[in-house]
């Protein structure tokens, strides 16, 4: 069939619109033959070719999506090897063969690498997928060469790309959490409220009744939506599926979030990229897992609030001395046996609860808090209060009910400010 046009100019444009999250990648293909001679059907229908496979591909993973797939990976990578080394390091049992117990290992190991497969397996698809459009770039961008080279006496222009801000964006492409709306708003979906950002046009929300829970990908797709939007509060509060027991090291990226409420999940670790969050100022852990916390906790040295109660902790890092703006804390419902010395570098703490623990006594340090209001010590296993305690002179509550006290310090006649004692 020939092509026949009024002008002596032939012109075929072809559209393709590749999602982006940020923006959207409109790739204009045209093709213009600037001769009096029309190009033969043949040629012409091999570019349609090209360009009507190239139309047919689905939606590209926007770059957040990679992003947060490759975060998916990496953190999947490591609480598989901590896990397995753990396994690895475990001693039979008294009546229990060796070979037997060996048995048992390589079950448990199996075990964590079938998790970490099926973990994996969307976020390997995403990574994969991008891979395979990159490959269809570049054979576009080899389509465009040899068809702007001087063929059958015609001289052709190249294919041409623009690139341009979309309005519309579609944040997470998978089941996508939030929508933004043309006038930059953003769409109730599935996920209860989950990031305010700083500005009215970037705040996340969502129906109100939701009890849809998050997978590690698209937990680790939030993050890198609130990263880019600069969202200062994270709420994900029970939102996470019972399987995420590591967040995704892609957490260290939230450089803005203020407040972040993670309670109510089965987290049993924190990477160490949450020391990059350094405007974090409230941070919410209670009720989960955890079993210790990184050294890098030490780097959030902006906390005023931090809430880990209910948890399995036994100690807190050297670190944590370091956090010297930290108003209220609370470690009530561990494992604690003891507190470290560094406890009195926190000279701002106006609040501090470890009651339901396993103490046995206070550092003497917990002098040094001078600004203590509240110290709550219930069900422990305390035998005496330092005399330290004396120099707590604005200390208004004093509960230490359910330990093993025989009597009290000298020094408590100092605190003149004390409203309630409860021993």
């Amino acid at each position: 069939m020939k092509i026949k046009d009024p002008s002596p100019t032939l012109k075929i444009n072809f559209s393709k619109t590749i999602s982006f999250p940020r923006l959207k990648l409109k790739t204009t293909i045209a093709m213009a033959v600037m001769s009096k001679q029309d190009p033969s059907p043949a040629f012409v229908e091999t570019v349609q070719e090209i360009m009507r496979l190239y139309r047919s591909l689905p939606p590209r993973p926007s770059i957040e999506d990679v992003a947060a797939a490759k975060s998916v990976l990496k953190t999947v990578e490591n609480e598989e090897k901590i896990k397995l080394e753990e396994i690895s390091m475990e001693r039979p049992p008294e009546d229990v063969p060796e070979e037997l117990f060996s048995v048992l290992q390589q079950v448990r190991k199996t075990m964590v690498l079938f998790q970490s497969h099926q973990q994996k397996k969307e976020a390997l698809y995403l990574v994969e997928a991008d891979k395979m459009f990159e490959t269809f770039d570049g054979l576009i961008q080899r389509a465009s060469l040899l068809v702007s080279g001087d063929t059958q006496d015609e001289k052709v222009t190249t294919f041409r790309e623009q690139v341009r801000k979309f309005d519309r964006e579609a944040v997470i492409s998978d089941d996508s959490l939030v929508k933004r709306k043309e006038d930059g708003d953003l769409d109730k979906d599935d996920v209860k409220g989950l990031v305010r950002s700083s500005s009215s046009k970037a705040s996340f929300f969502s129906g109100e009744n939701s009890s849809e829970k998050l997978n590690l990908i698209k937990t680790a797709a939030l993050i890198e939506n609130t990263a880019k939007t600069g969202g200062i509060v994270l709420d994900l509060r029970g939102k996470l599926m019972d399987q995420i027991e590591w967040l995704p090291v892609s957490i260290g990226k939230l450089k803005d979030v203020s407040e972040l409420d993670l309670s109510e999940n089965r987290i049993m670790a924190l990477p160490p990229s949450i020391g990059g969050l350094q405007a974090l100022t409230k941070l919410d852990l209670h009720s989960n897992q955890l079993i210790n916390l990184p050294d890098s906790v030490g780097e959030l040295v902006n906390l005023t609030e931090l809430d880990l109660r209910a948890n399995r902790l036994k100690s807190l890092p050297a670190t944590f001395g370091n956090l010297i703006n930290l108003m209220n804390l609370d470690l009530s419902s561990n494992e604690f046996t003891h507190l470290p010395e560094t406890i009195g570098n926190l000279t701002s703490l106006r609040r501090l609860i470890v009651e339901t623990n396993e103490l046995e006594e206070l550092p003497y340090t917990i002098g040094n808090c001078s600004l203590l209001s509240e110290l709550r010590l219930d069900f422990n296993q305390i035998k005496a209060l330092p005399e330290a305690v004396g120099k707590l002179e604005r200390l208004e509550v004093l509960t230490a009910h359910y330990n093993r006290l025989k009597g009290l310090p000298t020094t408590m006649g100092n605190l003149s400010n004390l409203k309630e004692l409860d021993i």
